[in-house]
């Protein structure tokens, strides 16, 4: 008997394992095909006539106002004090962590100290939210700020360009096409790939920088992959290369190599070949040594970078394309981001969500609806069995139980990743939590199977019909709600990989 039970408990473990493996699509990225190598260690920009230094001029900040269509942001002008007309432009475009025009404030005091007047406008809020984003919207109002620039006085309107960091270079892009006057383009830290594949491709790396074990891998096409509950995000699939494609300015690309969120080399390389498309071979690609995604180390910028920005900017059109061409640091990128395998319908957009409620909801309706109908009763006999009363609510709690543990460690794991701390303890050791606490709940879904299968309906009324109804309903509203929960848990990789 236990030697059956045992193997029944095993074959459940691993129906769960293979319904989970076939349920949803596998994480298989691909290595990157081709590496790239610079040509030299020296970030610096070297034109044929030297550059004015940063700390040439000194500086000073005004705050102004911009109308746009249905809004006004305020923004940070920041302009040399002293500089000869005709000095270079450059506004500067958002990332996703950044809004305010108080924001890259080192960069635009060291560009206007070499000459460089420096536009930084807030981020438009009422049209940007979670949800929904409009990048060629967003180009459009930051082209307000743009135009602003380039009729400063002091500013040569025919060098006036823009600084999209993150997410600001899906939208640059977009503006150089739209203002075919935009004079350059600096790209810092540009994904590149659309956001969903540079949300995986990020979500890979982070994963493997935290030691996680291969079945956590699974959720990452199950996850990023899906349709988000309740609608929206359509810009997740938004793709600049089109874009790209149609550039026709010069392009200053800078990564930093401690930054494990974006495709250091495919990024770049795809910015390269999409200019080719129009002909367009005016690129220069620094990588900054242990630099961050805002280039920084710890809380300064990366030395050298706005060095390179004020050279690079104020050399062209010189510098578009003076060698090296690639310099810095040797970038690593193992694998490539990639587009995703869509999860099949019912774990894809509300049905995540549907999927969660109506198991949760079969484990509350049988309780409620056993105490509704005992209330009105007072004789004996009305509850089930004491064997199947235990059995049936151990099921439902370790249940919920794997769901709970589960959420609890990619909750740590999220904050271990996202802050590239690594912890054995807790991401090992809370994954053997989550695969015991799943095979204690498979276990105890067996046995109480196990212990009601040799009774018979009619008695777990003792004689009352009524009572024996809502114990049969109470019975199996509870292990449907379970089985639907396990089979949740099994999706996100709980349960071992059966193929």
């Amino acid at each position: 008997m236990k030697a059956r039970f045992v193997l029944a408990v095993l074959g459940t473990i691993l129906l769960l394992g293979l319904i989970g493996s076939l349920a949803g699509p596998r994480w298989d990225p691909q290595p990157l095909p081709d590496p790239l190598t610079v040509e030299s260690d020296d970030v610096a920009v070297v034109t044929d006539e030297p550059t004015t230094a940063i700390g040439t001029y000194e500086t000073t900040a005004t705050d102004i106002e911009i109308e746009l269509d249905g809004a006004t942001v305020t923004a940070r002008l920041t302009a040399p004090v002293g500089a000869p007309p005709g000095q270079p432009g450059m506004l500067f475009m958002h990332g996703a962590g950044t809004a305010g025009h108080t924001n890259f404030t080192d960069q635009a005091q060291a560009l206007a100290s070499a000459g460089v007047y420096v536009l930084v406008p807030a981020k438009r809020m009422d049209t940007y939210t979670t949800s929904s984003r409009d990048y060629v919207a967003m180009a459009r109002d930051y082209l307000v700020s743009w135009d602003l620039l380039a009729s400063t006085p002091g500013v040569d309107p025919s060098r006036v360009g823009i600084y999209g960091e993150s997410e600001g270079a899906w939208i640059s892009p977009v503006a150089a096409v739209l203002e075919p006057e935009v004079a350059f383009l600096v790209q810092v830290s540009a994904p590149v790939v659309p956001p969903r594949e540079q949300g995986a491709f990020a979500m890979d790396n982070y994963l493997r920088n935290t030691h996680v074990p291969w079945p956590v891998f699974r959720a990452i096409p199950r996850a990023a992959g899906a349709n988000i509950p309740g609608g929206g995000f359509e810009y997740v699939d938004f793709d600049v290369a089109p874009w790209q494609q149609q550039l026709s300015q010069p392009v200053l690309m800078v990564y930093g190599t401690g930054d494990s969120s974006m495709p250091l080399i495919q990024g770049p390389q795809q910015v390269i070949d999409d200019m080719a498309v129009n002909g367009n071979d005016a690129f220069t690609l620094r990588y900054f040594a242990g630099a961050n995604h805002g280039i920084r180390i710890e809380q300064s910028l990366a030395p050298g970078f706005t060095d390179v920005l004020a050279a690079w900017t104020l050399g062209l059109p010189g510098s578009a394309d003076a060698a090296p061409r690639v310099a810095g640091d040797q970038p690593e990128q193992q694998y490539e981001a990639q587009p995703l395998p869509r999860p099949r319908w019912y774990a894809d957009g509300d049905m995540l969500i549907w999927s969660v409620v109506v198991s949760a909801l079969l484990l509350v309706i049988g309780p409620l609806l056993w105490v509704a109908t005992a209330l009105p009763r007072r004789r004996v006999g009305r509850r089930l069995p004491a064997p199947a009363a235990r059995h049936t609510a151990a099921t439902g709690l370790a249940a919920v139980a794997v769901l709970v543990v589960f959420v609890a460690y990619c909750t740590q794991v999220a904050d271990l990743a996202l802050n590239y701390r690594n912890n054995d303890l807790v991401v090992l050791g809370g994954w053997v939590l989550v695969q015991a606490v799943g095979a204690l709940a498979a276990g105890v879904l067996v046995r109480s199977v196990w212990v009601a299968r040799p009774l018979h309906p009619g008695r777990w009324g003792g004689g009352d019909e009524q009572a024996g109804v809502a114990g049969r309903i109470l019975w199996w509203a509870t292990h449907a709600g379970a089985v639907g929960l396990l089979l949740v848990a099994a999706y996100w990789g709980v349960y071992p990989a059966v193929v």
